[in-house]
């Protein structure tokens, strides 16, 4: 599935430039592993135009190890492509 998501300008600019390769989102809309998300820069009143694309991973549900209940940690990666494992 692929959801279209606002982010601030600090955090956009840390996953554009690879830094931040995580996101902790209040999982209200049902984020499972395989998921596309489009991250859109929104500076609190307008999109900026600043647009990236991530793929989630793997997901951590909340209700554990101290993230609240109805949030997720979501790992992105940049590429949609399955590892091979040798």
């Amino acid at each position: 599935m692929t959801h279209e998501l606002k982010i601030l300008p600090e955090y956009f600019n840390l996953v554009a430039s690879r830094e931040k390769t995580f996101e902790i989102r209040k999982n209200d809309r049902n984020y499972h592993a395989g998921d596309t998300l489009i991250l859109k820069e929104w500076d609190g009143e307008k999109y900026t135009g600043r647009v990236v694309t991530r793929y989630v991973n793997y997901i951590m549900y909340g209700g554990q190890y101290g993230l609240e209940d109805g949030y997720c940690i979501m790992n992105l990666k940049i590429s949609n492509a399955k590892a091979v494992l040798d």
